[in-house]
């Protein structure tokens, strides 16, 4: 009689296994698709960040490009502005060589 107990006994903890397997791999299954959103989710960001990335990088660029330009467009007036200034310094001599003469 305590054969049939004893079987009884395996079979229910066999049977407990199984059922903590099951919710085991329930469990790892919710896991896993959770994990996967967010892997997706974190894709997305990421290709968003490096849109957003590649977008400043290109204003950057334009505005080295940009400040360039009006560096040069800077040092073309001062050369100007110091033309200009000599000109006047020669037409001012000429005016006072008038008063003096």
């Amino acid at each position: 009689m305590a054969a049939p107990h004893q079987e009884a006994d395996a079979l229910a903890s066999l049977e407990e296994r199984i059922v903590r397997a099951v919710e085991l791999v329930s469990q790892l299954r919710a896991e896993k698709e959770a994990l996967r959103e967010e892997n997706e989710n974190l894709r997305g960001e990421n290709k968003a960040l490096h849109t957003s990335n590649d977008a400043a990088l290109q204003e950057a660029a334009e505005a080295r490009a940009q400040a360039a330009k009006l560096a040069e467009e800077l040092e073309g007036l001062r050369a100007e502005r110091g033309q200009v200034r000599g000109r006047i310094e020669k037409l001012l001599n000429q005016i006072d060589q008038l008063h003096t003469a």
